[in-house]
């Protein structure tokens, strides 16, 4: 075998990186790495991203960072936000709008207008349902948009189809986008952030948050929002007498010959910049991040706002929470995921087959309260205006009754809402039909709200665009158009 070893190779210019580890060794070199100057990366890879970070934004934003907030498995939008009153005369009848009706895994059943009554809120008079009780006092700071489609009824490809303007996997979420477009404010914590449901990963699992083919130091991290456990495993060594400076020092040394020998033998490979990357951020990290995500220096007043005083609101609470405590750190792009894919029953999530009720009440007793609470806060401090909040699921779920109490997926209307930076308050856009089965006007897109999202950041959506297998790739693809009427 050949030992691999500084002296085998012909004697070249020191880069900053390997004068690093040469004079200090392990993460103290990575941590001072992160002092001397930005990274300008050697690969041409990275060279493009650098570049692209560097050209954005392109004029003034009205947002310098997002936060998204995604409900998996599908929430009603006849239940929630999207009031529909025509619903009660057809009640117990049998679904009839004209044509087909394309279900998922039923045929259709009688009518079934919403199993919670809705009322008017805020100055604005928007309708909410009684599931929302606290959001509901936002809704003059909301943008609701009932005249969402998707492109697929089946969970996987639409959660793509909303991340990332694909139904197939391979391409990078808007999270990562954002980041290569924007870059950092916050050279001590990730750039994009994703807090999971605490009861573990959605459909697609960490797919959803992945760099695609950008380079792969644009992909989220994942925090765990346990309060059982360090929401970033492994960021500290295990307590072991054999784990010392000497050992660290020889351990980083023997990876830093590896991964100097496969980086020259495979330039322009990225997955390993980026690996390089992160633990030169897991450096950082170990300063910055214990003190980001610790809850506890909230005051008490805080933790009743986000709900942690209660079992139920306690893990989207911390989720909310930690979301807040990011933003004000700088981190350009943060996803907080409501629902887990789980083979059994009661579902972890929205995916409401079975029992409209059962699903829906407790998953909105888990969320509306914290999102709320996010929205108040960010508000209370000023962030709000400077802080898109985009909320969404992959889909709707139809006005027809399956099996008695559950409801099937719909694709052809349903509701997001946006709030903040730059977002026209207290409104809402598009329609759906009587039924709320089809989009009648202003159909939307997960394009156009990427576009709008772009805009607010100060990116032109047709710029921001990447050369991949000879395509100029974008999160928009050769769609999308700005929402003009709901900026402010």
């Amino acid at each position: 075998m050949h030992d691999f070893r500084l002296s085998d190779h012909q004697p070249q210019l020191v880069d900053r990186r390997s004068f690093l580890w040469s004079v200090g060794g392990g993460f103290g070199a990575m941590a001072l790495a992160a002092l001397l100057a930005d990274d300008q990366r050697a690969m041409g890879a990275e060279a493009k991203s650098a570049d692209a970070s560097r050209q954005f934004p392109e004029y003034p934003p009205k947002a310098k960072q997002v936060v998204q907030i995604f409900v998996s498995g599908a929430m009603s939008h006849i239940d929630t936000f999207d009031y529909k009153p025509e619903l009660n005369k057809y009640a117990g009848k049998a679904f009839e709008p004209g044509g087909k009706v394309e279900l998922f895994e039923s045929l259709p059943g009688s009518v079934q207008p919403s199993y919670w009554p809705f009322q008017q809120h805020g100055q604005c008079g928007r309708w909410i349902s009684a599931l929302f009780p606290h959001l509901a006092e936002c809704v003059d700071d909301i943008c609701f948009i009932h005249s969402m489609n998707s492109k697929s009824n089946v969970h996987g490809p639409a959660i793509f189809l909303m991340n990332s303007g694909f139904i197939l996997p391979g391409f990078p979420s808007m999270g990562s986008w954002v980041t290569y477009g924007l870059g950092t404010e916050n050279k001590n914590l990730p750039a994009f952030v994703v807090l999971p449901d605490p009861r573990g990963f959605p459909m697609n699992g960490p797919i959803n948050w992945g760099a695609g083919f950008l380079p792969a130091t644009y992909q989220g991290t994942a925090l765990a929002t346990r309060e059982s456990m360090p929401p970033i495993h492994n960021l500290f060594p295990p307590e072991d007498e054999r784990l010392n400076a000497a050992s660290d020092r020889d351990t980083f040394d023997f990876l830093r010959m590896l991964n100097g020998e496969h980086l020259r033998q495979r330039p322009g490979d990225s997955d390993l910049e980026a690996r390089i990357n992160a633990y030169e951020l897991a450096a950082r990290l170990q300063l910055s991040a214990p003190e980001a995500v610790d809850l506890s220096r909230e005051s008490e007043t805080i933790h009743r706002l986000y709900g942690l005083n209660d079992p139920t609101t306690a893990p989207a609470g911390r989720q909310c929470l930690m979301a807040r405590r990011l933003l004000e750190r700088g981190v350009r792009f943060v996803q907080v995921w409501s629902g887990a894919l789980n083979a059994g029953f009661p579902r972890q999530n929205w995916d409401s087959h079975e029992d409209v009720v059962n699903n829906h009440g407790r998953e909105a007793k888990r969320l509306d309260q914290p999102i709320a609470a996010l929205l108040k806060d960010l508000k209370s401090q000023g962030m709000l205006d400077e802080t898109l909040v985009i909320c969404t699921s992959e889909f709707g779920r139809m006005c027809c009754s399956q099996g008695g109490k559950g409801r099937d997926h719909n694709p052809f209307a349903f509701t997001s809402w946006l709030a903040g930076g730059g977002i026209k308050g207290g409104i809402a856009y598009g329609e759906s039909d009587e039924f709320a089965y089809k989009t009648v006007k202003d159909p939307v897109y997960c394009h156009d709200v990427h576009a709008t999202a772009l805009q607010l950041l100060g990116i032109d959506h047709t710029k921001l665009t990447f050369r991949h297998n000879g395509t100029d790739r974008r999160l928009t693809d050769v769609h999308g158009h700005v929402i003009q009427d709901i900026l402010a």
